[in-house]
């Protein structure tokens, strides 16, 4: 399931690249975005429910097909990432805090602060990164990964 859902999500991002076309009026900041919008590029996340499927993909051509902005919609997407990584290391915290000695709680705190700030400077590059060109690169990437694994464990 995984490397069918790289593969053709892969070339479903291509062809969506190739023949998507952004209107002159769209969203252009996330004020501009309506909540029915944001209610529906949410629905689309639940996309990634399916292994392999990326989460950011699902809600990023969901907003284009919802007429966002590419830089509209990439943000919105990291926006929508927080609340379930906060959730997510929230509860594998409470689960597994007994595991960890007090010495160890300030390794976690230094890979907390690294994390963060390696998520801000690739937020960063990936706006910028957007504003000039399509997602056709990643599309290959998911393709050829998919290949790599189909070989390897073949």
């Amino acid at each position: 399931v995984v490397l069918w859902a790289l593969f053709l999500g892969g070339a479903a991002l291509i062809v969506f690249e190739i023949f998507h076309k952004e209107k002159p009026h769209a969203a252009a900041s996330l004020a501009e975005m309506s909540y029915q919008q944001s209610a529906l590029v949410g629905l689309a996340q639940a996309v990634a429910i399916i292994p392999g499927v990326s989460r950011s993909a699902a809600t990023i051509v969901g907003g284009l097909l919802l007429g966002l902005k590419r830089t509209t919609i990439v943000e919105f997407s990291f926006l929508l990432a927080v609340p379930t990584m906060i959730a997510a290391t929230s509860l594998d915290l409470y689960q597994n805090a007994g595991s960890f000695s007090m010495d160890q709680f300030s390794y976690l705190a230094v890979g907390f602060v690294t994390s963060f700030i390696v998520a801000m400077l690739a937020i960063k590059f990936l706006l910028a990164f957007i504003r000039t060109h399509t997602f056709i690169a990643f599309g290959l990437y998911r393709i050829i990964l998919a290949i790599v694994f189909f070989l390897f464990i073949l």
